[in-house]
């Protein structure tokens, strides 16, 4: 490939991503603006099922012999079920315990009906359990984000779901930006070629420049205590946590690429072009946002 034919498909694949992360704030937008509990959960369970989908594609396509269906319908299960006790009175302290127990008896009970292949039966069952743990538990932290704020409306915690979702992708977009653009020192060529330490440092500064802007510009908006103090804890917290989000981020971009190349695959999915499936879209922020949420309830709790 020519150095220019190489610059034009960089340019093409930048426009691409552009054009669907400018769709996706779209969308994000519209829920947002919209401050319904449901819009929300049915935007995150929407994610979920694609990129439930996707994983259980990925196994096939990588030789692993899991169980789709069930894996598929227990995130259907649990999303529904956290859903509706979100939008009534609070999740009860069981629901989890039950999910995980459904998730790896459920796996075991349905390798009995298969013969034992070696190691590759029980690769099968502890996937399938992977997968339910890594997409459908973790990304409904974003659900579980939205009403752990106290305050009123139907989704108080809104500002701080967006304001964890800019600075995640503004982490991811810093990467790719600076990483192309004067990328040279490979970070984890083993795992992602593509990943560079100026991108990494443009990833923390992206992800400063989103968290510490949109602090600036809605501040007012953000949720407070009732003594008045605010819920990000003023300029040293969303600092600290800007940066701390962006470095969990990276960790949540080469987890995907660690099962990627696990795999063999290139990507999860081609729903959103220039940047892939939905999984391709969510894997930083099913590491970010339980990072928020547990910073929000220790911050409301503590």
């Amino acid at each position: 490939m020519s150095q220019k034919s190489g610059k034009d498909s960089k340019a093409l694949t930048f426009a691409k991503r552009t054009a669907s992360t400018l769709g996706l704030w779209g969308v994000v937008t519209a829920g947002f603006v919209s401050r319904l509990g449901w819009a929300y959960v049915a935007l995150i369970g929407l994610l979920v099922m694609l990129a439930t989908i996707e994983f259980f594609r990925m196994l096939r396509d990588g030789g692993v012999k899991g169980f789709p269906g069930y894996g598929i319908l227990l995130a259907l299960a649990y999303s529904v079920g956290l859903y509706v006790f979100l939008l009534g009175d609070g999740v009860p302290v069981w629901f989890d315990g039950l999910a995980v127990f459904a998730a790896v008896a459920g796996a075991f009970a349905l390798q009995l009906r298969r013969p034992i292949e070696g190691l590759a039966s029980m690769t099968g069952v502890a996937m399938n359990f992977f997968g339910f743990i890594y997409i459908a538990f973790l990304f409904n932290f974003a659900a579980r984000l939205v009403f752990a704020v106290p305050g009123p409306g139907e989704v108080p915690g809104a500002m701080v779901l967006l304001w964890g979702i800019a600075v995640t992708k503004f982490t991811d977009m810093g990467a790719y930006i600076v990483g192309s653009a004067i990328g040279r020192h490979k970070m984890i060529p083993h795992v992602s070629p593509g990943k560079t330490w100026q991108g990494f440092g443009g990833a923390i500064v992206f992800a400063l420049l989103a968290g510490c802007g949109l602090y600036t510009l809605f501040r007012e908006d953000m949720p407070n205590f009732s003594s008045g103090l605010h819920l990000l804890g003023g300029w040293p917290v969303v600092i600290g946590m800007s940066i701390a989000l962006s470095l969990v981020a990276v960790v949540g971009d080469l987890a995907e690429s660690i099962l990627k190349r696990s795999l063999a695959v290139k990507d999860s999915g081609q729903v959103l072009p220039g940047i892939g499936g939905a999984l391709d879209l969510i894997d930083s922020l099913c590491f970010t946002l339980p990072l928020l949420f547990f910073y929000v309830t220790w911050a409301t709790t503590g």
